[in-house]
């Protein structure tokens, strides 16, 4: 016979306190400032370090800065005739003041900035519904921003077709150069990523042989002998008359380069993908194709999010390199500038790179802001 043993509790367990309201200032700050000793000690040790050094920062930047100024006489550090001038120990943002124009579009006729400017309107207005999940018309959309716009800028920026009068890519430069770079870059190294990841993955040799070549000796090298290469021993490959735009040239180089790395980041996706995804995709009779455009690989770019971003991001940092070629992005400009005796003084350098600083982290900020918004709105509610 058999017998089961019961316990039966005759006291009630002691109440637990109230869980504390971190909705409120003082649950947020103990929450993720004081929630444990080491977090009290960093958050103090944070705090110390703002109180000394952030009013400094602050004044130098804003405060005791010169704003307006024809020449370098208004940031100068030397003392003139035993008079100190006046916001000497600041920033010098009349210099990135005059030089505005020149740091956004480099030597572009001044006359047909209308045509950059136009570009740049069209970009945004294509982007921001592009990024929009529920906007509708997506496919025209991409269409419209992939396909249509950069047509649309090469005869606009490029010039020498209907009336407009033809600018040379050697005037271009600025954060014009950078934001072509770097949406180039970004345009071509995903669907080319893409590819490569799955002819790393192919079960056919010669495929997989090609796709691994060009990944592993493209990541094997930097983005500076790439660009160099691109540059100098391209031309050397040609018929005398059929030389390549440098500009192209490194348009070319930018892309190839990041497509190796984000076929890596692509194929880690691929890879964290379960076997069971597959099997039910040839169990339902779907053709490779349609098993890999609508089954495997949308789970596997949701899982490399931001390792895609990362890559975004480094592109976008890395067409800083392009100056060793003769061009000039937005920090190669800057630095550019510093040669200009009717600016130079001891805060213009400093004052020019804190600038360009500030453009390369709004756009990173940016996209890294975007892809968290997007890790949420496709998140399917696992969470780690």
């Amino acid at each position: 016979m058999n017998t089961e043993t019961a316990f039966v509790r005759h006291t009630f367990l002691p109440a637990e306190a109230a869980p504390q309201k971190s909705s409120s200032v003082v649950g947020w700050l103990r929450k993720n400032l004081f929630a444990s000793i080491s977090d009290t000690i960093l958050t103090l040790i944070a705090i110390v370090a703002l109180v000394t050094f952030l009013p400094g920062i602050i004044d130098w930047l804003f405060i005791s800065a010169v704003w307006t100024g024809a020449d370098r006489s208004v940031c100068t550090t030397a003392v003139q005739g035993g008079i100190q001038p006046e916001g000497w120990n600041g920033a010098c943002w009349a210099y990135v003041n005059d030089r505005f124009v020149q740091f956004m579009f480099g030597s572009y006729p001044r006359g047909e900035l209308w045509r950059p400017l136009l570009v740049a309107l069209l970009f945004v207005a294509l982007l921001i519904p592009f990024l929009i999940p529920k906007a509708p018309r997506k496919g025209l959309n991409a269409l419209l921003l992939l396909v249509g716009l950069p047509i649309v800028a090469y005869v606009l920026l490029l010039g020498g077709s209907f009336g407009l009068s033809h600018v040379e890519t050697p005037l271009w430069g600025g954060l014009m150069v950078t934001m072509i770079l770097s949406f180039v870059g970004i345009a071509v190294s995903l669907p080319l990523g893409i590819l490569l990841a799955l002819g790393r993955r192919s079960p056919m040799p010669i495929v997989r042989t090609l796709s691994v070549a060009f990944i592993e000796l493209i990541r094997g090298v930097p983005l500076i002998t790439v660009l160099f290469m691109a540059s100098v021993l391209l031309p050397l490959f040609l018929t005398p008359g059929n030389n390549i735009d440098k500009f192209l040239r490194a348009l070319i180089g930018v892309s190839i380069f990041a497509s190796a790395y984000m076929a890596e980041v692509i194929r880690g996706g691929l890879q964290a993908i379960p076997k069971g995804q597959y099997e039910a995709a040839d169990a339902l009779g779907l053709s490779y194709f349609h098993k890999t455009a609508f089954i495997i690989m949308p789970q596997a770019i949701k899982l490399v999010i931001p390792g895609i971003v990362n890559t975004f991001i480094g592109i976008f940092k890395d067409t800083s390199l392009v100056t060793i070629i003769s061009m000039y992005d937005l920090l190669g400009i800057v630095k550019a500038s510093f040669g200009d005796s009717g600016w130079q003084t001891p805060v213009t350098p400093l004052t020019g790179l804190i600038f360009a600083g500030f453009v390369f982290w709004i756009f990173c900020f940016g996209m890294s802001r975007y892809s968290g918004f997007m890790e949420r709105h496709l998140d399917t509610g696992h969470k780690k």
